[in-house]
Formats: structure tokens, sequence, C-alpha cells
């Protein structure tokens, strides 16, 4: 009878162990490796200098969104199979090729994690170039989208873990938001529904500025109307460093503009250019603008950087993950409404 009690004892042990191994699994994994920004491609020689390295290149190399100077989008380094050693398995993102008469079937496959914690792997199997062209074309966007999403990814989950406990308290109060940034970041200006938080070096300036508007109706998330309320917004509050001078959206070049879903909420995304009116300062700009169907209302986050003579690609992905790492306190009951609404359409 006794033997029977410790080997039931044992039989429990093992499956409490097996299920903290399965909850903690992915958190034991090693962390990435690489610079932000970086992808590595692991490819035959002969397919990275023709054709399927050519396409990887206008992808996956291609520029940068918004930005003052041309920066790619992702900085690609090409190993061969023969070298894809160990120091190389942990890198934050890697796209692994495979081409030739040894590969089964046509096959893309997209994980998470699988060598090292918040890492992306894309596998890309085909039997011939033309087959490889097939199959990247049709996936290209979401090929691309899925190592953009794990770069942000790494970000917001790191700011979720060390982030400026002042400024989170202050948003929360003022506009009902929970809102991640970096230490160093201050609450520089409060106004009537607008806050300007910002991080500033001798080379660099980083900020954010919040504000709300009475949401009217669906003309309200259109390009035209969210840049005409920017500017407006910004030449109350934001003076550039000369008399007359003041922050504005930069009007000779198109905005990017596009709607999705955010958390459940309708929401809007807007990059372009910032420039200082009766100034020379400029740069890139990220504005994210979330519907609060509970109290008729739109929150705008706009994060900004101001880098001159450095590349800024990284800079703005830093603020990008800020303005999205944004939460409204209530969402709880903003989805009671967003689905009674929904229920009605």
């Amino acid at each position: 009878m006794k033997r029977k009690i410790q080997f039931f004892s044992i039989m429990i042990m093992m499956m409490l162990l097996g299920a903290c191994d399965s909850r903690n699994q992915t958190s034991m994994k090693k962390n990435v490796t690489g610079k932000a920004g970086e992808l590595v491609v692991v490819i035959k020689p002969t397919a990275w200098d023709n054709a399927p390295g050519d396409l990887i290149r206008d992808v996956l190399a291609q520029p940068q969104l918004s930005l003052p100077q041309e920066e790619p989008i992702f900085d690609l380094i090409n190993i061969p199979h023969d070298a894809f050693g160990q120091i190389f398995k942990t890198s934050r993102n890697l796209l692994i090729v495979k081409i030739g008469n040894n590969v089964e079937k046509n096959d893309l496959r997209l994980k998470r994690d699988v060598h090292a914690f918040t890492q992306a792997v894309a596998y890309i199997d085909a039997k011939s170039f033309n087959d490889f062209e097939k199959l990247f074309n049709d996936n290209s966007d979401k090929i691309a989208s899925f190592f953009m999403k794990a770069e942000r990814r790494r970000l917001v989950l790191n700011y979720s873990k060390y982030y400026e406990r002042a400024v989170a308290s202050e948003t929360e109060e003022k506009f009902g938001i929970t809102l991640n940034v970096p230490p160093g970041f201050v609450v520089d200006k409060v106004e009537d529904d607008f806050m300007w938080i910002r991080f500033e070096t001798p080379e660099i300036s980083q900020g954010i500025f919040i504000y709300t508007f009475p949401y009217e109706d669906d003309n309200t998330f259109t390009a035209d109307y969210m840049k005409i309320r920017r500017n407006i917004v910004l030449r109350e509050n934001v003076p550039g460093p000369t008399e007359g001078s003041y922050m504005s959206t930069e009007s000779d070049l198109p905005v990017v503009y596009n709607t999705f879903r955010k958390d459940g909420n309708y929401a809007s995304e807007m990059r372009g250019l910032w420039t200082v009116e009766n100034n020379f300062m400029g740069g890139p700009f990220i504005n994210l603008a979330m519907l609060d169907m509970l109290d008729n209302r739109v929150v705008v986050l706009d994060g900004y950087v101001y880098a001159p003579g450095k590349d800024k690609r990284n800079y703005l992905r830093q603020v990008e993950a800020m303005v999205y790492s944004a939460k409204f306190v209530n969402q709880d009951e903003i989805d009671k409404v967003n689905k009674q609404l929904d229920f009605e359409n």
C-alpha cells in the first residue's frame, strides 16, 4: 500500500512539473540576438545572387515609408546554409529559404519563438526559382508584416516591463489610458485635452502628443480630417524655436493613412513628415487615433522623432511601439458599447 501511495505521489509530481515546463518553455529560451532591424536570410548563394535574392531585397529591403532620407525596412544579412550555425540560430529575425528538387512541396511557414524568445522565423520551401517567385510574391505583404510586427512586439514587451510610472500615472488620470514609455520620458506640457511627453538628448528628440476631441460622424476617420485636426492642435500647442514658428504636417508630401481595429476599437494610423513653419526643422511622425464609443471621443497619440544627420527608422519604431502600447483603462465597458453597435449594424 505504501508503495502505491509513493507511486501516485511521484506521478502527480511529474504531471505538475510537466505542466510547469509547458508554461515556462518559452520564457526559459534564450533572448534574441542581433541589432534592431536586422534580418538574417539563410539561402544558397546561387539563389541569393539571382532572381530569388533580388525579390527578397526588393521586398524586405524596400524603403521605409515616411522617412526624410531613404532607409530600408530591414538590414539584410545573407548567409549560406552551411554557415547557419548556433551563432545565427537565435537571430531576432530569420528567413530560411530552401529551393531545389529535394523539396517535397512548396510551402511557407511563419513561426515565433523557435530558437529564442520573441524570435520571428519564416520558412520558405520551393521546388524551383519560379515556384519561389510565385510563393513569395503571393505572400510578400504577409511576410514583411510578420517581421515588422515582431520588431514592434519586442519593444512593446520591453516597455511593458520597464516604463516611466510617473508618465503612466498622468496619462491614466487625464485621458483614461495606460501608456508605457521608457524611463527618461517626462511630461513637458499639459493643457486642456492636450499633453506633451518627450525625451531629449543633445543629439535626438522623441516625443508623443496626446489630445482628444469629440467624435461627430464617420467623416472624422478620414486622412483629410485627421490632418486638419492635427495641424490645428500643433499650431496651438507646439511652438518652434523662433518667433512665429510652430510644428505642422509637411504639405508637399502625401501622408500614408489606413483604418483598422485596435483592441476592438475603430482606429486609424497616419504616417508622414512633420515640419516647423517659418523654420528648418523636420522629421517623421506616426499618428494613432482611437475611437472611444463609451465617451463619444477620439483619443490621438502622435509620436515624432527629431534626429538631424542620423538614421531615424529605429527611433521612429521605438516611438511607434510606445504609441501602440496605449490602451483604454475602461476597455471592458467600451467593449459592451462596441458589441451593441456591431449588433445593431
